[in-house]
């Protein structure tokens, strides 16, 4: 019984960003629980190819490199996955951008940057994938969106001025999606995670001091693993999740709540 209520046999994902990170390890969730077929999008093209030819190792993936901040790189990729497959059971809107800058030198294009791949993108690629998402979903056998917050979206920082505003608004377009596409048996959550190792988050790991000083105001005392994000990507994606909608968990070691 626990083997089907975590599977996701025969299912068919889409993960953006999958080439490294967060998405490349649930990636490996999905196919540890049996997902027929993954396909990944990165920015660059050669990362997004070598990692889909690793997971290949696992099951098949298919690499869909492009910079799906854009929106006729959206369209593009839709197209492709609408000749591929009649349905697709599983989105993962990861693909996310930061900006580091203080308040006083902030620009334009670090709002723009961040905000377009961190929000419109999720909207817009949900939107262009309702087709297929919907195609097979029943009140049985949801579809499932899952979007990557973060607890940036859920606590005030003073060094993400365009990161923490663009996470909360994927956390309250989560809500919003959740009421809309129920009704179409689509089902949408988000993770929120804490610090993980990342390549946004060399910036504080390589630096030992701050590395150690975030380690000791963590309830667990520690940064996230890839398991962390593994465990809940696949209760929400599988039937175990079938009736959880509109959530945002956060992953974070307890930091939330201190």
């Amino acid at each position: 019984m626990i083997e089907q209520l975590f599977s996701l046999h025969d299912k068919v994902c889409v993960v953006t960003g999958g080439s490294r990170g967060l998405g490349y390890a649930m990636a490996k969730a999905f196919f540890a629980a049996g997902a027929r077929r993954i396909y990944i999008t990165a920015r660059k093209a050669q990362a997004c190819e070598e990692a889909a030819a690793e997971l290949s190792a696992l099951g098949e993936c298919i690499a869909l490199p492009g910079d799906i901040s854009k929106m006729d790189e959206i369209s593009r990729l839709v197209g492709v996955l609408e000749e591929r497959e009649e349905h697709i059971d599983v989105l993962v809107n990861n693909a996310g951008v930061g900006w580091m800058a203080g308040l006083g030198e902030f620009p334009e294009q670090g709002w723009d940057k961040v905000m377009n791949l961190n929000v419109k993108t999720p909207f817009f690629l949900t939107q262009a994938m309702l087709p297929l998402l919907s195609s097979k979903a029943t009140a049985d056998s949801t579809a499932c969106v899952i979007n990557i917050g973060s607890i940036a979206g859920i606590m005030g920082r003073t060094d993400t001025f365009s990161y923490a505003p663009s996470k909360a608004a994927i956390h309250q377009m989560t809500r919003n999606l959740a009421v809309s596409l129920a009704d179409q048996h689509i089902r949408v959550n988000a993770i929120a995670p804490g610090r993980f190792h990342t390549r946004m988050t060399e910036y504080a790991s390589s630096d030992t001091a701050t590395y150690e000083e975030e380690i000791k105001s963590i309830p667990l005392h520690r940064w996230g693993r890839d398991p962390d994000i593994m465990g809940v990507a696949l209760l929400l994606a599988s039937p175990a999740g079938a009736f959880i909608t509109g959530q945002i968990i956060a992953v974070d070691g307890g930091t939330t709540l201190v």
